[in-house]
């Protein structure tokens, strides 16, 4: 089993050659054309496509199952920038996503909503999100052939399940230690990385340095999602903003993979604990 990167303008794929499908094929099937669907839906409505990535066949290619799950991430500048502007840290639950997974059996459409940012982020004038919401619309609106696609749970509190760093280095220093740990692990898988400040300026507003890091470890990942597929749209892969805060403190966020667990299932499991241990310590090490 040999993992293959597939890169087409600015979106990247990440597939795996012939070898272990993570589940039943016709669950399988259904996910994939889920996903290719709303791939149709990001292109039509003009939006930026950043990554695709297949959960389920990754964690299969390390003896992993898991059920058929795959998230789309994709952009809008002007969006991003709107609610950036409002809080910088909100750039942690951007850009858009939807989920395509099994579960039980069944096939669901999940997606974040602003509701949910703006509660995460204490944004209170919901006239901010006016472009997000235009522009997800865009592309919900299409998929009429799916089960009908569903906000995620709102978090009951402002920075809900955020785990937080201040780094000891500048920002500029502080991303290029996090991308060195984070790429020295064997078992990761380096996805993508945004850099809202500089996607800002091309829409003409200026905010604060903050870039947003993707990654994942399919392994730990997989064993994390088999019995709580929901997560694979917070929680997986790892989002990690790294932003520069009005006092000038490089500060670092990540998603508390357990909390997740708990909102969307009302539980959580050893490896969501074990995960944030893990990630918290290769942070820590990497920029205090």
């Amino acid at each position: 089993m040999f993992g293959k990167f597939l890169s087409v303008g600015s979106v990247i794929f990440l597939f795996f050659a012939a070898g272990p499908v993570a589940a039943d094929t016709a669950e399988q099937e259904a996910v994939d054309k889920t996903i290719e669907k709303v791939g149709a839906a990001v292109s039509n409505a003009g939006l930026q496509d950043v990554v695709a990535i297949d959960h389920s066949r990754l964690a299969a290619a390390e003896d992993i199952p898991m059920p058929p799950s795959q998230v789309r991430i994709f952009s809008d500048s002007v969006a991003n920038s709107a609610i950036l502007q409002a809080n910088i840290r909100a750039g942690l639950d951007l850009p858009f996503r939807i989920l395509s997974y099994s579960e039980k059996g069944t096939l669901s459409l999940a997606y974040t909503s602003s509701d949910f940012i703006a509660k995460r982020h204490g944004i209170d004038d919901q006239e901010i999100f006016s472009v997000f919401e235009e522009k997800l619309d865009g592309v919900l609106s299409q998929l009429t052939d799916l089960p009908e696609p569903k906000a995620a749970p709102v978090g009951a509190d402002k920075d809900f399940g955020v785990l937080e760093l201040v780094s000891n280095y500048d920002f500029p220093e502080t991303v290029a230690r996090i991308r060195k740990a984070v790429t020295a692990q064997p078992d990761t898988v380096w996805f993508a990385e945004i850099d809202f400040q500089a996607e800002a300026r091309e829409s003409g507003v200026d905010i604060a340095p903050a870039q947003l890091l993707l990654f994942g470890g399919p392994a730990p990942g997989g064993v994390a999602m088999a019995e709580f597929p929901a997560i694979g749209l917070d929680a997986f892969c790892q989002k990690l903003l790294v932003y520069l805060d009005d006092q000038g403190n490089t500060r670092v966020i990540f998603n508390d993979i357990a909390a997740f667990a708990e909102l969307h299932y009302g539980s959580s499991a050893k490896p969501h604990a074990m995960l944030n241990k893990r990630l918290t310590k290769t942070f820590s090490t990497a920029i205090q």
